[in-house]
């Protein structure tokens, strides 16, 4: 005797993309957010169209740390190779 057996997808519970109105309400309820939330929000949306477009935009925080450091190696200030590799290894990447 075989036995046949019969699979039957359930019907998603989710839509695979979003409305208009989905996209408004869910920008409307992130302005009840705190300040930090909106804030990596803004980072987690940077990045994610960065990947889509294969353009990463800095943004001022980013611009001005970066114009820094540039400042700071025409100047000569750099950090001891001891303190670049205690800096990694805190990090887990030596």
């Amino acid at each position: 005797m075989q036995l046949s057996i019969v699979f039957k997808p359930a019907t998603p519970c989710y839509s695979l993309g979003m409305t208009k109105v989905q996209i408004d309400s869910v920008l409307e309820s992130v302005r009840s957010w705190p300040q930090q939330d909106q804030d990596e929000l803004v980072e987690l949306a940077r990045e994610i169209e960065a990947r889509r477009t294969g353009v990463y935009v800095m943004s001022d925080e980013e611009r001005a740390a970066v114009r820094e450091g540039l400042s700071q190696a025409r100047r000569g200030e750099f950090v001891l190779d001891d303190e670049m590799d205690a800096f990694w290894k805190k990090y887990g990447v030596l």
